[in-house]
C-alpha cells in the first residue's frame, strides 16, 4: 500500500485546532470541519418536552442591577453543521426563550486569523466565539479574548462550578461545554473467546488478530503507542518530547504495522469495520455513534485510553454587547442546556451535574450516557489531548511520522 507523507500544514489544521472539525452526512461543510468527523442524519426539529426545562436565572451585572440589553442581535460563531444545530436546539433557541435576547448564529472555519482582522480595524463583530483551547489559550494571550472573572451557575444539587466542571476546562478566557474523543471500536466476529476490551489488545495481533484501522496522523496514535506499551498516561507527553520515547512509540506502532489500514475521513472506520477490512479501528465518537445506534451496526467502543479534548465559549474583547454575552455563557455553560445539547449530539458535557440529565438521543430509543466521553466509566482510563504539546512539537513529529511511514 502506497502511503502519501503528512504534511505540516495538515497537522496545524487537523490537530493543532485539536480535531475540532465537524463532518456532516447531510451539510456541506468548509474543509477545515471535516477531521472530527460528526456524521449524522438529517436532524428533528426540538421536541415540546424539550422547551420546558428550568433555566438559569439571567446573568447580573453589578450590585443587583439588570445587565443592559444589546445593541443588536447576539453574535454567536460555531462551526456549523450538525454541531451548530445541536448549539441552535439545546441553547441559542432556549436562550432567546429565556432572556427575550435575539441571537445572530454565524458559522466560522475555526482558527483566529478573522478575529485578529476584526480586532485590528478596531471593530469587533462577534459577541461571543466557540473555540478548542489551542486557540483560546493563544487568543487569551494575544488579548483577542476577554478575561473572564464572573460566577458561573452552581450545579442544581448547590454544587459550586468549580466542583462541577471537569478540571482544566474552565480556563481565563473561556469556559468548556462539551466533550469529544477517539476511541476504539471493535466488530465481534462471533468467535468464543473473550472480546478485546483494552488499549493494550488492540495492538494483541495474536490474542486478537486482524486488521486495525488508524487514522494517518502521529496524533493519537503516538500517545497509544506509549500507552500499550504500559506508560502511564499522565507520563506519555512528558515521554514523547524525548527522542527515547518517540522511538518507542514507532517502535511499538512497528508491531502492528502489517495489519494497519489508514483512515482519513471520519466516515471511514464504520466502512471498514463493516467490510470486515479490519476488525478494530480508531474513531471520532459521534460518527461511531451514528453507526451503532441509528444504522443498528454490531460495533463495540473500547474507552479505554480514549484521547478526549474539548469546546468551549470565549468572548472577543470589545464585543459589541458584552454584557448580553456574558449572559449567553453563563446559560451555555449551565447543566440543563449541557445535557440538553447530547440529545442531538454524542458530545458529553464538561459539568458533572449535567450528567444526570441526559435522556435518548433524537434519532435514536438509546440512553445517551453510555457513549458520553464524559461519563465517569469512560473516563477512568482516558487521556487528555494536550492541545499545547501539539503546537510545539507537531510539525516535528509530523516529519518523524512521515519517514517512519516511508521507511
Amino acid at each position: 500500500m502506497t502511503t502519501q507523507p503528512l504534511t505540516t500544514a495538515g497537522i496545524t489544521k487537523a490537530f493543532l485546532a485539536a480535531l475540532l472539525f465537524i463532518a456532516s452526512a447531510v451539510v456541506t461543510l468548509a474543509p477545515t470541519q471535516q477531521a472530527r468527523g460528526q456524521a449524522a442524519p438529517q436532524l428533528a426539529p426540538a421536541a415540546a418536552s424539550d422547551t420546558t426545562t428550568a433555566e438559569p436565572a439571567p446573568l447580573e451585572s453589578g450590585a443587583g442591577a439588570a445587565a443592559p440589553g444589546p445593541s443588536g442581535p447576539l453574535a454567536v460563531v460555531s462551526r456549523g453543521g450538525v454541531y451548530a444545530k445541536s448549539q441552535d436546539e439545546a441553547i441559542l433557541r432556549p436562550f432567546t426563550r429565556a432572556t427575550g435576547i435575539a441571537i445572530s448564529a454565524q458559522t466560522y472555519a475555526g482558527g483566529l486569523d478573522q478575529l485578529r482582522a476584526q480586532a485590528a480595524d478596531g471593530k469587533v463583530l462577534w459577541d461571543v466565539v466557540d473555540v478548542d483551547p489551542a486557540y483560546a489559550s493563544a487568543g487569551c494571550s494575544e488579548g483577542l479574548f476577554e478575561k473572564l472573572s464572573f460566577v458561573l451557575p452552581a450545579a442544581p444539587d448547590g454544587t459550586a462550578a468549580t466542583d462541577d466542571f471537569l478540571p482544566g476546562t474552565i480556563q481565563p478566557c473561556a469556559i468548556g461545554s462539551v466533550a469529544w474523543s477517539m476511541l476504539i471500536v471493535h466488530s465481534p466476529d462471533g468467535s468464543a473467546g473473550d472480546p478485546p476490551d483494552s488499549l493494550a489488545d488492540f495492538f494483541d495481533l495474536a490474542a486478537f488478530p486482524g486488521g486495525r484501522g488508524l487514522r494517518r496522523t502521529p496524533m493519537a496514535n503516538l500517545e497509544w503507542a506509549l500507552m500499550a506499551d504500559g506508560v502511564p498516561s499522565q507520563a506519555v507527553y512528558g515521554l514523547l518530547r524525548s527522542e527515547a520515547g518517540v522511538e518507542r512509540a514507532l517502535a511499538k506502532l512497528d508491531t502492528i504495522r502489517e495489519a494497519i489500514v489508514w483512515w482519513e475521513d471520519a466516515g471511514e472506520p464504520g466502512r471498514l469495520l463493516a467490510s470486515g477490512a479490519v476488525t478494530m479501528t480508531s474513531s471520532y465518537n459521534a460518527p461511531i455513534f451514528n453507526d451503532i445506534a441509528v444504522r443498528q451496526r454490531p460495533f463495540r467502543l473500547i474507552w479505554d485510553g480514549q484521547v478526549w479534548d474539548i469546546d468551549l465559549w470565549a468572548i472577543p474583547a470589545a464585543a459589541p454587547n458584552r454584557e448580553a454575552a456574558l449572559e449567553f455563557l453563563r446559560f451555555a455553560t449551565s447543566s440543563q442546556p449541557l445535557a440538553r445539547q447530547t440529545r442531538w449530539i454524542p458530545y458529553g458535557p464538561v459539568r458533572r451535574s449535567a450528567l444526570a440529565l441526559v435522556a435518548d438521543h433524537v434519532h435514536a430509543a438509546v440512553k445517551i450516557a453510555p457513549f458520553l466521553p464524559t461519563a465517569p466509566d469512560n473516563l477512568a482510563t482516558a487521556l487528555r489531548n494536550d492541545a499545547v504539546f501539539w503546537r510545539e512539537e507537531g510539525p516535528a513529529l509530523v516529519d518523524r511520522f512521515n519517514a517512519w511511514l516511508a521507511r
